[in-house]
């Protein structure tokens, strides 16, 4: 009974590695018959199979096993069924039909009772799943036909599961995003003016107030989706490409199309589009050598598992073969040749033979826990370096996992979609990271402060005035026009600036549309006012500083070495993908075009028989290659690796290594060329020098950072004298150090905050240096930029007060960065710090006019109620907070000056000069108003009312106020001017008019004369506004209130950080039952010998 039912395990389990290889030769018993219909090889009774392509309903139904009537009627025939069994193996293929189509149906999805459920704020009595938590692909998803890949309806359906491939965060609902703008402490104020004003029946403040903020709401969303808009195109432009695999055809389509269980070529020189798992190489169209390979690997798993033990010492550690042969164990030995190599420094590198390790620098692992397996061929080369910062790129075999947003460094092969952007492995870690909430930016914390503060001043004047009122016995409710509650309304109306949300979005949304038509996209709005703050800019030298142009400049041969075979050579041992050459490549093969001789010798009969490429262990390239019947070895790579190869004279070996030091101080990055024929020796050719030259603008930019206030720090992965070199060529300091030993080495914490702080540049930076850096800049009260373009940058960048994400970067640098530049070069981002502080300018100059404005009218208010027990009516003071909001929306376009130095708010010298102002505003008006006392009428010409009059001067002064405010920098733009004439006339009108002015004199009717001599007062008192904000501005003592003290040393907080970064948290067991034990060692020896 036993081995029956091994037996059909077995059988089961073969039947099931033929459904997934795909068609296999008819067996000589049919134990299913729904195994049968899905054969295509196998018909009963030798007739013909009905053809699916003509049209047969009947064959398609009885050949498609997802079908309904097809599994249903499979399950019927089970009780029939009298062997045990064959019941049981049917029981099995149905059910793996099932599994396999249970995705599309949308019936029993994996990981559905995974994620979390949400309630719907709209709807709390409805529970729906988090966006985004979509759990695991279905496994029948991940068993599409190479060869035919997904058709449309499939792609449908699982795009609405999974979405698209793509990092963004989701789109947010425009409805809710425009509902967002009637939230917050300011918009609370204004919604309770309204029910105040419908309480009191005033249906005309009623009406004003909910166009009040009705318009500020539409203005602000309408301009942050116009630069989202802009952005969006942008993106666009930028989009990943993918070749796939669908119905039948190969396909180019946007890789945020990907689904999964697309099928997806990928070759050299591109990158993978998402997470997948390798299923052939390019040429194995039908997967035989695939299926053959993983045959292998399966039986490789499956064999008797022997250990070191059994093998007989007298052989020397040779050990019996399942088969009865004999292999020789080279663990051990491979163990200890690697400890020597670590006791001597040289791991992973051997000088003879490049230090090549197998299986893609991976090691064999511990021979007691894993058997060795048949991998069979690598297939395809992974530079996985931007995840795991490791330089080595990695062979990839049949069935191994290809990660998102690696690069593919040599072969082509098929893949298929396991996990789209947001599920991969990079996903997770980007989502990490960008995930992280820093809880409320600055800019929030800025507005929230100043609207909490006008919130509380606003009580106060209200505790004030109704103080006031119960002295005077005004009623709460009565009489009507002149009592308490109208008063609370005209100071809730008056007391908070209903369009500061507003305004200042709409400035940063008009901006950041600036900064994308100068490929500059603003992710996040509040990031424009970190960069106008920064005064540290930490940006990578290839491609921002220099012009990402290599060239070869003057190649250099040893003597006897023809100069042309050199260069032959150099070609021969690069890589000849035309598609997607390597830039130091490429401009090895377009060297050869001022070279005939070389292109001549490269004609005809090569043949290339194995191309290896960089490998960063042993720091070159080789190829074997063969012309004419001989044999050549070629290889390129750095000047010592290619000299430690080769082993020449130590006469030549001087004169090369003066010759390499002589190309690095002056800038040049160097190549060795070698060779060797046949068997022979190998022999060193010469030097390739190669310069990236840097672009033409950056050292007038860097000079102009300078005079912003702003410190350019290069970092870059070349050796010191390069980086010394490039910095004296871009007018940059010289004080470059090694980053790695900076980092690690035996300073104190303060001393390596001092050069930090003090360096021009970094040399040969590794991710993790670029945080750090970072990182101790903040701690001396520095705002840093940072650029990155790797996976490994998120970190730093995120960090980083304004991450920059550079042309070309990947998608998780994109998502964790706050600006993302679609161009290179320094410019565009001493243009981006520029538009930054424009920016700023207005939202500051607005500031300072709108908190000038509520104080001005509750400081009149409040002394004119206590005094005279007067108030500007409500409808009036509706109209002046209107036009308080309305004219100044232009300020997003007015021509702002940038500020020579990095900006920040200063916020008690904001309050003093607002403070100020205002009450200038409500002595001007209070003078106006003492006039009207006069027996002559004062300002009064033949005739006109107080209201009026009053409602004038305040509309007047207060929008002029904002010409004031913005500096004298610049012109204002027309927009500006347009806007503010078009309000001052219509407020003028208003009053001629004594429009909504009720039972007044005259009707309410202004003389022109009142009105002319109104203008001119209001510009006299515009003009004394003017010189006291410029004297203001000129007192150093208030220049310097609110700044923050950048370079700020704190030494023993730095030394502590940095001795406790060297720790290490070591954990002990116990003994005999003791409790475990932890302490702190340091992390090398030196360190630990320090401490003793």
């Amino acid at each position: 009974m036993s081995a029956s039912t091994g037996n059909v395990r077995e059988k089961s389990a073969q039947g099931a590695r033929e459904t997934n290889r795909g068609p296999t030769p008819q067996p000589p018993r049919q134990t299913s018959s729904l195994r049968s219909r899905s054969n295509r090889h196998s018909t009963p009774n030798n007739q013909e199979e009905p053809d699916l392509e003509k049209g047969d309903p009947k064959a398609e139904d009885s050949r498609d096993p997802s079908s309904p009537s097809s599994l249903d009627a499979a399950q019927a025939q089970l009780d029939s069924e009298p062997d045990e069994y064959t019941r049981l193996l049917k029981y099995i293929d149905i059910e793996a039909e099932r599994a396999k189509h249970k995705g599309d149906d949308g019936e029993g999805k994996d990981g559905d009772e995974e994620g979390t459920m949400k309630r719907l704020w709209y709807a709390p009595w409805k529970k729906v799943k988090v966006e985004g938590d979509v759990g695991k692909v279905p496994s029948g998803w991940l068993e599409t036909d190479m060869m035919k890949g997904l058709g449309e309806e499939e792609i449908v359906n699982r795009r609405k599961k999974f979405g698209y491939n793509e990092l963004e965060s989701p789109r947010t609902n425009p409805i809710l995003k425009f509902a967002g703008y009637f939230r917050g402490p300011i918009l609370y104020v204004m919604e309770l003016a309204v029910v105040l004003a419908a309480g009191l029946q005033d249906w005309i403040d009623f009406g004003v107030i909910i166009g009040i903020l009705a318009l500020n709401a539409f203005v602000g969303w309408y301009q942050e989706k116009q630069a989202g808009d802009i952005v969006e195109q942008l993106k666009a432009g930028i989009a990943m490409k993918a070749t796939v695999i669908r119905n039948g055809q190969e396909q180019q389509i946007e890789a945020r199309e990907l689904v999964p269980g697309d099928i997806v070529i990928v070759e050299e020189g591109q990158t993978v589009p998402a997470d997948g798992k390798i299923l052939a190489s390019y040429d194995d169209k039908d997967r035989s050598k695939a299926k053959s390979i993983l045959e292998k690997r399966e039986a490789s798993k499956n064999a008797p598992k022997t250990q070191s033990s059994d093998s007989d010492p007298k052989n020397g550690g040779a050990k019996e073969k399942p088969n009865g042969g004999e292999e020789k164990d080279d663990r051990s030995d491979d163990a200890t040749v690697a400890e020597e190599k670590r006791a001597s420094g040289d791991e992973g590198r051997d000088e003879k033979d490049g230090g090549e390790k197998g299986e893609g620098g991976e090691e064999k692992g511990d021979e007691n826990e894993k058997k060795e397996e048949d991998k069979g061929p690598s297939v395809l080369s992974s530079d996985q370096s931007a995840i795991t910062g490791e330089s080595l790129a990695v062979d990839k075999y049949i069935g191994d996992t290809i990660y998102y947003t690696t690069g593919s460094k040599r072969g082509k092969v098929y893949m298929i979609v396991t996990d789209l952007a947001k599920q991969s492995f990079v996903g997770r870690t980007a989502s990490l990271v960008t995930g992280a909430s820093g809880g409320q930016g600055h800019f929030e914390k800025v507005m929230n402060s100043i609207g909490t503060t006008l919130l509380v001043l606003v009580i106060l004047w209200l505790f004030a005035v109704w103080i006031g009122g119960f002295f005077r016995h005004l009623g709460i409710a009565t009489p009507a026009g002149n009592n308490l509650l109208v008063y609370t309304l005209v100071f809730l109306i008056i007391g908070v600036p209903v369009g500061l949300p507003c305004v200042t979005t709409t400035t940063m949304a008009v901006g950041a549309a600036f900064l994308a038509r100068k490929k500059a996209i603003v992710q996040k709005l509040t990031a424009i006012e970190s960069l106008a703050g920064v005064d540290i800019l930490c940006t990578d030298k290839t491609g921002t500083l220099t012009a990402n142009q290599l060239s070869v400049h003057e190649p250099w041969a040893v003597e006897g070495v023809d100069l042309n075979w050199m260069l032959t050579v150099a070609v021969l041992a690069s890589s000849h993908n035309i598609k997607a050459l390597d830039p130091i490549d490429k401009v090895t093969v377009v060297t050869l075009k001022d070279y005939p001789k070389a292109r001549e010798m490269l004609k005809g009969g090569w043949t290339t028989h194995k191309f290896t490429p960089f490998d960063p262990v042993s720091k070159r390239i080789t190829a074997e290659v063969e012309k004419d019947g001989k044999n050549y070895t070629c290889a390129k790579g750095a000047p010592n690796a290619i000299l430690k190869l080769a082993n020449p004279p130590k006469e030549m070996q001087e004169k090369y290594r003066q010759r390499t030091q002589e190309l690095a101080k002056r800038g040049f990055r160097t190549l060795g060329v070698a060779c060797k024929e046949g068997g022979g020796e190998w022999k060193v050719l010469g030097l390739l020098p190669m310069f990236d030259p840097p672009r033409s603008d950056t050292a007038q930019t860097i000079g102009e950072a300078a005079d912003l206030g702003v410190r350019v720090k290069m970092l870059t992965g070349d050796a010191v004298a390069i980086a010394i070199e490039t910095c004296k060529q871009l007018a940059l300091g010289t004080n470059v150090y090694d980053s790695a030993r900076l980092m690690t080495g035996g300073m104190s914490g303060s001393d390596i905050h001092d050069f930090v702080e003090s360096a021009d540049g970094f040399a040969e930076v590794a991710p993790e240096h670029k945080y750090q850096v970072v990182e101790m800049l903040q701690n001396r009260g520095h705002l840093t930029a940072m650029t990155g373009d790797g996976v490994n940058d998120a970190p730093s960048l995120k960090k980083a007060d304004c991450g920059i994400a550079v042309e070309g970067a990947s998608d998780a640098a994109r998502s964790a960065a706050d600006v993302v530049f679609l161009d290179e070069g320094l410019s565009t981002i001493i243009t981006s710090i520029k538009v930054a502080r424009q920016i700023f300018h207005r939202m500051k100059a607005y500031i300072v006019y709108r908190i000038a404005l509520c104080l001005h009218l509750e400081i009149y208010l409040t002394i004119s109620m206590i005094v005279l027990n007067e108030t500007i009516r409500a409808d009036l003071i509706v109209f002046i907070a209107l036009f308080a909001d309305l004219g100044t929306i232009a300020i997003a376009y007015d021509n702002a000056p940038h500020a020579r130095e990095p900006v920040e708010w200063q916020l008690p010298k904001i309050w003093i000069i607002s403070t100020i102002l205002g009450a200038l505003l409500a002595a001007a008006t209070w003078i106006l108003r003492g006039t009207l006392f006069l027996p002559s009428g004062g300002i009064i010409q033949n005739w006109g009312g107080v209201q009026e009059i009053l409602f004038l001067e305040v509309a007047l002064t207060e929008n002029w106020l904002i010409f004031v405010t913005r500096g004298a920098g610049t012109w204002p733009s027309w927009q500006l001017v347009a806007a503010i004439l078009g309000i001052d006339i219509i407020a003028s009108i208003m009053a001629i008019f004594g429009w909504i002015s009720g039972a007044q004199p005259h009707n309410g009717h202004t003389d022109i004369v009142t009105i002319v001599r109104i203008w001119l007062y209001s510009f006299g008192v515009t003009v004394i506004l003017a010189l006291v904000y410029f004297i203001l501005n000129n007192i150093s003592w208030l220049d310097r209130l609110g700044k923050s003290k950048r370079g700020t040393k704190n030494q023993v907080h730095e030394d502590f950080l940095t001795n406790l970064r060297r720790l290490t948290l070591v954990h002990s067991r116990g003994d005999g039952g003791s409790d475990d034990v932890f302490r702190f060692k340091p992390e090398t020896k030196e360190e630990e010998k320090k401490t003793k």
